[in-house]
């Protein structure tokens, strides 16, 4: 408790999953954490539940990923708000599963859409927060959420995956490039999580696949990915940089066999 007391942080996509949950955990750290969103109503709404879980509290700042002009308004609304930002955690990452597909059966204008939106998001706002407030303070950490899917290769999602890959390599790179000016850049790498976009657009049998073939038989909570997040966060973490963390259950170590000799007979036993 209280790891984060008197630290600035902003959240982006915020509003549910992983990002509400990463907010939650540093409202209860003692952060005070802005809500970068596109739904400005809702994030006010979720911003005042936050803050009633202290002792940190939360404010929802407007944001829209697709809307790259958007983002330097937001930081600026921070700064003044706040005078400083110690923590950003660039947690948007979109895709369309129905169109996002492989190579074979995407097309090109897809692909680059959300291979733009993606890293750019990342890229974007952190070259903003690192001019704007942390290499001036010489401080402050950034935490990107890739994915298992920047890791290992799929048969689609070609997009998600590669954006999700550079992230990973954007990651190291803003380590190496900021790491004398006292900033800490992290990259936490989520396997299949149980949240909204996951059951809305993922079918039973695809996330059983998933789960069947992990050696922990189960997907992640949003709660199990903001834990890693809040360690980045902190300074608990004050000396790594530059790191990949998979919070994935053991996924991408299993051998091919894995969901079928026992993944899938652990699923129905329990």
């Amino acid at each position: 408790m209280n790891r984060l007391i008197n630290k600035t942080a902003i959240v982006t996509s915020s509003t549910k999953g992983i990002g509400l949950a990463a907010a939650k955990a540093f409202v209860v750290e003692g952060a005070d954490v802005y809500l970068a969103v596109r739904n400005k109503e809702l994030g006010d709404e979720i911003a005042k539940e936050l803050t009633k879980l202290g002792p940190g509290t939360a404010k929802a700042v407007l944001w829209q990923a697709y809307d790259f002009d958007s983002y330097e308004p937001m930081v600026d609304e921070v700064i003044r708000d706040a005078g400083k930002i110690d923590i950003l955690v660039n947690n948007f990452g979109g895709t369309n599963p129905k169109i996002d597909r492989d190579i074979i059966s995407t097309d090109y204008k897809e692909f680059v859409k959300y291979l733009d939106v993606n890293v750019n998001s990342v890229f974007l706002t952190s070259n903003l927060v690192l001019n704007k407030s942390m290499v001036e303070r010489k401080c402050g950490s950034i935490i990107n959420i890739g994915s298992i899917a920047g890791i290992t290769n799929d048969y689609k999602q070609c997009a998600y995956g590669v954006s999700k890959s550079g992230i990973i390599h954007l990651t190291k790179m803003i380590a190496v490039q900021t790491g004398r000016y006292n900033i800490r850049c992290n990259v936490v790498c989520p396997g299949m999580t149980a949240t909204d976009a996951v059951t809305n657009n993922l079918t039973e049998e695809y996330q059983n696949q998933f789960a069947k073939a992990t050696p922990l038989i189960r997907m992640a909570t949003p709660e199990e990915i903001a834990a890693a997040i809040t360690y980045f966060a902190s300074d608990e973490s004050a000396f790594t940089t530059g790191q990949v963390l998979s919070v994935e259950g053991g996924y991408s170590l299993a051998p091919g066999t894995y969901g079928d000799d026992i993944g899938a007979k652990a699923i129905k036993n329990n």
